[in-house]
């Protein structure tokens, strides 16, 4: 008789008597009384401890090889829920679902009562969650450094059409992951002083006084990989007042003033991107970088001091990959430790800076390439301005000692920008302060060399290199999409599961297999009604699952081109309307995303679509032909039920401005078929899937490029040659879709015209042309279902597992 059942049934027991134990000791409720949520964590805790005996075991391997270290640095991490995730990776899924059937608790509606950790807010935070799990993946031992924030960004309601900005609450009932570490405290000083000083030695040195100062308490959450191989830590930190109360002010009558430090200090870490339209905000979100770059850079020189006695080798044991600009303040911040704190020469401080230091860039906008007023710096971080300064009299006096005198050149690479006030490039810093700068897609790293950092490039031609973005197909596959992974699995075996990377190619046969195709688009159907109940839930709207759903969830921005989607929506609701009787492919519109709390037009644009939802959705002359949704509060659990019931993935952004996109990928991975610009990863995704399989349409970057250098953006032409496109801007402008104050929209439809900066007007009738042929080829479900599979077939390399094996090699030379 075969062990495994036995071996099954033992491990389903203890599970279960796991669970109990958590409930009764650790929630300490009695089974018979417990409530939802006390189930949640009493599993959390449960599944945990599972975790802890991989990490420590992990940690104490990577202590005995002494093995390097890579500390990722991201001011967000958009982890999403954990149960599942931690579940799944541990091989304990269906365990768990075993012994809670047997305790009658329902592990699904359980695992719904987790909020999302309010920890980052689009691409860039879940980027960082994706890549800290293919490190623990491939073994690559890794920290993940970021802040605790309490509150997140914000909970997104829409209150008549417009976006509400609302506290997001997600630590209301703790956090059964993380850890608290009360002894992992460092301070964070700001503001005051710098005084030269002599030493013992007679050398003079800088000492900083500072002004203020705060403390940073640890938060460490494990971060397990696939079939529990290794478990890395995700440290965040917590700003804490150094004195809770001042006890004397209280005694004396003033309670608000005896707490009036406390609140200071821990608005560093309440909110994600604090708006900066304010000098106070600008000041909020410097605080914010600097606190926890300053914290883990404290704790990874502790941490590389318990294994070696001098930080003159920590390139050897340490690399620090600043995630996009924000951690930037690094540079300065390493230099102050090293030479102040370490008495390091400033050469070989220098030296070791650079080698230590990595970074990507996420970004060809200007404006987020963020640069700090000189004022603001010298006022709140004096010392390090300092440095900043010494930094960039040695860049520029080496560039002179080389024969470059061009006036040009030296300003474009200076570290200060003296334009438009006096500013600090922490774009350059980070590229001048680190051995390796990488872009996220081929496009866009070509692009930097060319445009933003491209008389850096010249000066240092080997130091920028590529590194396509890829996702974790644990989480946007196998966990989210289960139908879809049980029909790979039959039909490539459990291997799949573990090489995805190499094994999803072998599915490409099965595309021309009538039968897989039926059954593909089938699982298709089954997530699109379960998308459709959760519209129905949280808006009452009534979708038909058998119509497209094209789908359009990211970050509300401008050159995202939500606006171009909707142009085309309302195209199509009045070709609809004076055409009812032609053969239209029956559609539904899907938004989500969020908005800055101070970009006014990205919140113009979210209540206009809610605006046309609302006057397309009451039409009973386009009833079961097009509805339009935007749902609230896009995260990541709203994500994973959109995107394996996608059918059509709008991937639109004017071309040269997107870095990378992941979403891109995630559909891609799940067989939705993708309408885009050859923008960021569009472009790797359509060599390896095939333009064929794709809605390619638009200007290219070039061209886009060329339209920049001659000023050419007036819409005023791209109107006049297109009697569809003038129909819409008039009808918008004109208070079709807004009865109640009919001139809404006319500054929005007016700036268009007048400037159009992303290109609307200017690819809408390419746009329309390629919807066209998206409606062709739905009309022949045998090429359509044969191209969806074929795109999940062909999205292998876009596993972040390859992306991190590219990093460890090439940039950390941290494989074991």
């Amino acid at each position: 008789m075969s062990q495994e059942p036995l071996v099954r049934d033992a491990e389903v027991a203890e599970f279960r008597a796991a669970v109990l134990a958590k409930l009764t000791y650790a929630v300490g409720k009695d089974p018979d009384h417990a409530f939802d949520h006390d189930w949640f964590e009493a599993i959390a805790l449960a599944a945990r401890d599972h975790m802890v005996e991989h990490w420590m075991d992990h940690t104490r391997q990577i202590y005995r090889k002494a093995q390097k270290r890579v500390y990722y640095l991201s001011l967000e991490f958009l982890i999403g829920r954990l149960l599942y995730d931690s579940l799944s990776n541990l091989g304990l899924l269906d365990i768990a679902r075993e012994a809670l059937t047997d305790l009658g608790v329902d592990l699904e509606r359980i695992r719904l009562l987790e909020p999302d950790a309010a920890l980052g807010n689009g691409g860039l935070g879940r980027l960082a969650a994706c890549f800290m799990e293919s490190m623990s993946t491939l073994g690559v031992a890794a920290h993940g450094y970021g802040i605790r924030y309490e509150h997140g960004l914000f909970r997104q309601a829409i209150v008549d059409g417009w976006q509400q900005e609302q506290t997001e609450n997600w630590l209301d009932f703790g956090n059964p992951w993380e850890f608290e570490r009360p002894e992992v405290i460092y301070p964070i000083s700001f503001g005051g002083h710098v005084e030269t000083v002599q030493d013992a030695g007679g050398q003079q040195k800088q000492v900083w006084w500072p002004a203020e100062t705060v403390r940073a308490v640890a938060y460490d959450t494990p971060v397990v990989g696939w079939r529990g191989s290794s478990v890395n830590t995700l440290r965040l930190w917590r700003a804490r007042a150094l004195e809770e109360l001042h006890l004397e002010r209280f005694n004396a009558g003033d309670h608000l003033g005896a707490v009036a430090e406390v609140a200071r200090a821990e608005s560093i870490s309440r909110v994600l991107y604090p708006a900066d339209s304010t000098e106070a905000g600008q000041e909020l979100r410097l605080r914010q970088e600097y606190f926890f770059v300053s914290a883990s850079l404290q704790d990874l020189l502790r941490r590389h001091q318990n294994i070696h006695p001098s930080l003159l080798n920590l390139a050897d044991g340490a690399a620090i990959q600043l995630n996009d600009t924000h951690p930037s303040i690094a540079v300065a911040e390493l230099m102050r430790l090293l030479v102040d704190t370490h008495a390091i020469p400033w050469d070989t401080a220098w030296d070791i800076t650079v080698n230590t230091l990595a970074y990507t860039n996420h970004t060809l906008l200007p404006e987020a390439l963020e640069t700090w007023p000189v004022g603001l710096m010298e006022r709140m971080l004096p010392r390090h301005m300092q440095i900043i300064y010494l930094i960039n009299a040695y860049h520029i006096d080496s560039l002179r000692a080389k024969g470059i005198h061009d006036f040009d050149v030296l300003r474009a690479v200076s570290l200060i920008e003296e334009d438009n006030g006096r500013r600090v490039r922490m774009g350059n810093l980070a590229f001048l302060g680190s051995h390796s700068v990488n872009g996220v897609s081929g496009l866009h790293t070509k692009l930097m060399r060319s445009t933003v950092f491209s008389e850096m490039h010249k000066l240092y031609p080997d130091r920028i290199n590529n590194k396509t973005n890829g996702i974790t197909f644990r989480r946007w596959l196998f966990q989210s999409n289960g139908e879809l992974t049980s029909m790979l699995v039959d039909a490539l075996g459990e291997d799949v599961l573990d090489h995805p990377e190499q094994r999803l190619v072998d599915l490409e046969p099965f595309a021309d297999k009538p039968d897989f195709r039926k059954r593909f688009a089938a699982q298709r159907l089954s997530s699109k009604k379960a998308l459709a109940r959760i519209i129905q839930e949280r808006l009452g709207v009534v979708v038909n699952p058998e119509a497209m759903f094209d789908v359009q969830v990211k970050r509300i921005h401008e050159y995202k081109r939500q606006l171009l989607n909707l142009l085309h929506t309302v195209a199509l609701y009045q070709a609809i309307r004076a055409e009812p009787g032609t053969n239209w492919v029956p559609r539904v519109k899907i938004f989500a995303g969020k908005a800055a709390a101070s970009y006014h037009q990205a919140k113009l644009i979210i209540k206009l679509a809610n605006d046309i939802a609302r006057t397309v959705n009451n039409d009973p002359t386009v009833r079961g032909l097009l509805k339009v949704v935007f749902l609230p509060n896009y995260n990541v659990s709203l994500a994973e039920s959109i995107i394996p019931a996608a059918d059509l993935s709008e991937q639109i952004s004017t071309a040269g401005y997107e870095a990378s996109g992941t979403s891109n990928m995630k559909f891609g991975l799940n067989g939705a078929l993708t309408i885009g610009t050859m923008d960021g990863a569009n472009v790797e995704m359509c060599e390896r899937v095939g333009a064929e399989h794709m809605f390619i349409f638009g200007l290219t970057s070039q061209q886009v490029e060329a339209r920049k250098r001659s000023g050419e953006f007036n819409a005023g032409g791209d109107i006049a040659a297109s009697h569809r496109l003038n129909d819409v801007l008039q009808a918008i402008r004109g208070g079709v879709f807004s009865p109640d104050d009919a001139s809404r929209y006319a500054g929005l439809i007016d700036g268009l015209i007048a400037y159009d900066r992303f290109l609307v007007c200017a690819d809408f009738d390419a746009y329309w042309d390629a919807q066209k042929r998206v409606e062709d080829l739905w009309h022949d479900p045998a090429q359509w279902w044969r191209s969806a599979v074929l795109n999940t077939a062909r999205m292998g390399w876009f596993s972040s597992d390859r992306t991190i094996r590219e990093y460890a090699e090439d940039i950390w030379k941290a494989l074991d």
